[in-house]
């Protein structure tokens, strides 16, 4: 039985019976060669039903001092019948049979081979649905994207005329162009998101390589999560235009989900 959870590195937990603990360094070359990520717990039961496989003996000594113990206690009914004495604790006792370790070796691989053709079958069908939501927050950061390029040469016209207005509106008369023109260029240089904007797009457009890339690419995607967080940040930070904070904190919202989807990524 094999169950695997979300962990950042591939993180083992293996429980054998007795006679397959020599195979415990096999078992973990082998979950190493089809896993690379996940906490992994793996419980293997076994029973041998061969009639030989237990051996009960009894433990004579151990009988014996039973037997002399009860010889010294007066008055009571002498109730030794076979099946009260088998009762005595550990009056029999039962031995395992030796193992085959060649048989058990070959037994041991086909059931964890088998076992992890399952796991990779269903791994594989809950990455599926996982592929394909983060494909559509893609999508959502491209619109979201989209819309932020579009709105943002109008925050600048929209600048200017809040100054415009701000300045007749305080000292009463036409404002000087010349300064005024100067003052949306330091603003429009300080408020410039283009960079972030292409560097965004260009990080979406991985996303999706990474998605169709058959090898595992969790540590990858970890980091090209991060890098997007980081240029939605600059861009709400940057921003002088509400609309465009708006778009910003829907694009982080975005990338938390991917981010807590990247956590069932191998």
């Amino acid at each position: 039985e094999i169950r695997t959870v979300n962990h950042r590195f591939l993180d083992l937990n293996l429980r054998l019976p007795r006679s397959f603990l020599f195979l415990e360094e096999e078992a973990r070359k082998r979950i190493g060669r089809r896993l690379s990520r996940g906490h992994v717990d793996a419980f293997f039961t076994y029973r041998n039903f061969r009639q030989d496989a237990r051996a009960v003996t009894v433990d004579r000594g151990l009988l014996d001092a039973y037997m002399r113990s009860m010889d010294e206690i007066p008055g009571l009914p002498d109730d030794r019948t076979l099946l009260n004495v088998l009762r005595l604790p550990e009056v029999l006792q039962i031995s395992e049979a030796e193992e085959d370790r060649e048989a058990l070796s070959t037994l041991f691989a086909d059931a964890l081979e088998s076992a992890l053709d399952e796991l990779v079958r269903m791994r594989g069908r809950e990455g599926e649905a996982l592929r394909l939501d983060m494909d559509a927050r893609a999508s959502a950061l491209e619109m979201i994207a989209a819309g932020i390029r579009a709105r943002y040469p109008g925050t600048v016209r929209e600048y200017m005329e809040r100054l415009r207005a701000g300045v007749q509106e305080l000292i009463g008369q036409q404002a000087d162009e010349a300064r005024l023109l100067q003052e949306v260029a330091v603003m429009a240089d300080r408020a410039a998101i283009d960079e972030e904007l292409v560097r965004l797009s260009s990080h979406i457009a991985q996303l999706r390589e990474f998605l169709r890339q058959p090898e595992p690419a969790g540590r990858k995607l970890d980091f090209l999560v991060q890098e997007m967080n980081r240029e939605a940040n600059t861009i709400s930070s940057k921003s002088q235009d509400l609309e465009i904070t708006r778009l910003a904190m829907d694009a982080k919202a975005e990338i938390e989900k991917l981010r807590e989807q990247l956590q069932n990524i191998e």
